[in-house]
């Protein structure tokens, strides 16, 4: 290594890595040596993400795959505000009354199985829930007088509750539901456009793609009622993608602003670079989002028994952590193949691969003459050239 302690005088030498000035981009090294939970918090590009995007392709699309199979072949249970019927709230009283045992008294009372019958609450709330085809006030008053033979006396005739909904209901809810969506999508499209870039764009709406179509698949593998607070719950954790999206892709768009005016790294290590620094950010978030969501779980629908409650619970839960998911091993990656396809990203990536091979070989830059500033040190004036003597990604190094 050529020091500057004590050069000839006139005569200029080219600074390695361990000689340029502290602080700047080129004392950047991967720490791979520390704990994991110490490259964890400190963000030193030790974790190879974007470097591994086909891995991480591979494993979002065989999660794709499972969650349209489930779509497809399971499709969803649509709760009575999108289907119209008639629903049944019967209170279990005793332990006689069972989900068993009433969907046996509705099938013997109207002549047909009931569309569907499900538990929900706990405890002295616990309930019996049946969905019917749109019953008429016949029908209604024997289905009534026969769970209060059946299940008497302890169960009154009063203590059924009865609601019908119409499917012109239903439609509307439907409709306005796609539309919400389709807003939705259509804002964050241009908000990303305007905020960032064409790429950024793209990728940011596969994110928010993957978000929808892993989240609708859980809930049909799950087989849960699809009902407003569902839908409502799904837009809620398309904004949190978006906002941990937006983060990474912030990051990234401050390390790689003036990559292609160096030959220290490629875009997609600087860009893995922006993940490493946003990943405990990011986990932190989910984290926190997570707890209170459990926690609405645990408390509203198992102790208190608000059955309601759970779809807008599962919906969150699933989605936040997809979310998270997405923004940094889907939204990233892809970013960084979608910059590699433009010809400018591409040649400077070739130049970043061939100089640092050359460097390797120590055949780099023999037939150009070394350009730099002129920095002096003592009596000599030294030539540096930070631009070309840079190692790949990681943390800034200490002086000692």
């Amino acid at each position: 290594m050529t020091g500057p302690d004590k050069p000839a005088a006139g005569s200029s030498a080219v600074l390695d890595t361990e000689s340029t000035q502290p602080g700047s981009d080129a004392d950047f090294v991967a720490d791979r040596e520390r704990s994991f939970f110490s490259r964890l918090y400190t963000g030193t590009g030790a974790f190879e993400i974007v470097g591994r995007r086909r891995m991480w392709y591979g494993i979002t699309a065989a999660i794709l795959l499972v969650c349209l199979a489930s779509i497809g072949i399971r499709g969803f249970t649509l709760g009575i505000d999108f289907e119209g019927g008639t629903q049944m709230s019967v209170p279990v009283v005793s332990s006689e009354v069972t989900a068993e045992g009433v969907e046996e008294v509705v099938t013997s009372a109207l002549g047909e199985e009931p569309e569907s019958v499900q538990t929900a609450g706990s405890g002295g709330s616990e309930t019996v829930q049946v969905r019917t085809e749109t019953l008429d006030l016949a029908q209604a008053e024997s289905v009534t007088r026969a769970l209060s033979d059946r299940f008497g006396p302890e169960l009154s005739p009063a203590e059924v509750s009865i609601s019908d909904v119409s499917s012109t209901w239903g439609r509307e809810i439907t409709e306005k539901m796609i539309l919400a969506l389709a807003v939705f999508l259509v804002i964050v499209f241009v908000y990303i456009a305007v905020r960032f870039d064409r790429e950024m764009s793209i990728a940011a709406m596969a994110s928010l793609f993957f978000d929808i179509v892993c989240t609708a698949g859980i809930y049909s593998l799950v087989g849960w009622e699809v009902t407003p607070a569902t839908i409502i719950g799904l837009l809620t954790i398309l904004g949190f993608s978006l906002y941990d999206t937006v983060v990474v892709f912030d990051k990234i768009a401050e390390n790689t602003r003036s990559v292609l005016q160096t030959t220290r790294r490629t875009y997609a290590e600087q860009a893995n670079l922006g993940v490493n620094q946003t990943l405990m950010r990011s986990i932190n978030t989910t984290v926190i989002s997570v707890l209170p969501i459990i926690a609405l779980m645990i408390i509203a629908v198992w102790l208190l028994g608000v059955g309601t409650l759970k779809d807008l619970g599962l919906i969150q839960l699933v989605g936040v952590i997809v979310g998270a998911y997405s923004s940094i091993f889907l939204a990233a990656p892809l970013l960084a193949t979608l910059k590699e396809r433009r010809p400018d990203v591409a040649r400077h990536t070739e130049r970043v691969l061939r100089r640092r091979n050359g460097l390797e070989t120590g055949t780099a830059d023999e037939q150009r003459p070394v350009r730099g500033r002129r920095r002096a040190t003592g009596s000599a004036v030294v030539d540096t050239d930070d631009a070309d003597r840079a190692v790949p990604t990681g943390k800034r190094r200490r002086n000692r």
